[in-house]
């Protein structure tokens, strides 16, 4: 399996806490809201998966993660289409150098947490990123058909990822 990371930024110390998002321009999910990251490659310095997260960040919002704490673990099954399953590393980062910006990939966006755009996002956002954001840690699979679309999951909330 692919392995790849996730990571969303959180601002909690605004009157409503905010998440950033970022539209995927090109590739892999162009036209929907995502948090940010990619996959794992030891060609660019991959050492493991957090120097595939700390690169992936910096590379499509132009930020330096300071502080950021794994959260959950997903893994994605495409029968029509094998070579887009992976392993999706999750990460909530709560501090960080820099303001997040364009890229040619990802055009970030702030978000209310009510306000998340659900319906312009991966099928299986509405299901686990709820949780993440009421503090929970979890692992969970997801069988997609074509059109993206969750034909099977199961989550399951865990004390350590």
């Amino acid at each position: 399996m692919r392995q790849a990371t996730l990571c969303l930024l959180i601002k909690e110390n605004q009157p409503e806490k905010e998440i950033l998002l970022a539209m995927k321009k090109r590739g892999f999910g162009a036209g929907k809201w995502n948090g940010v990251g990619g996959k794992f490659e030891p060609e660019k310095g991959d050492k493991n998966i957090v120097d595939t997260l700390l690169r992936e960040v910096k590379e499509e919002i132009g930020v330096k993660l300071k502080e950021f704490k794994k959260v959950g673990f997903l893994r994605f099954y495409f029968p029509y289409k094998e070579e887009w399953n992976q392993d999706v590393h999750i990460f909530l980062a709560k501090s960080w150098e820099g303001k997040p910006k364009e890229s040619e990939e990802m055009k970030p966006k702030w978000f209310r947490t009510t306000e998340i755009p659900f319906e312009e996002m991966w099928d299986d956002d509405k299901l686990w990123l709820p949780k993440v954001l009421e503090g929970k840690k979890l692992r969970a699979n997801f069988v997609f058909r074509e059109g993206e679309k969750i034909t099977k999951h199961d989550i399951k909330i865990v004390k350590e990822i």
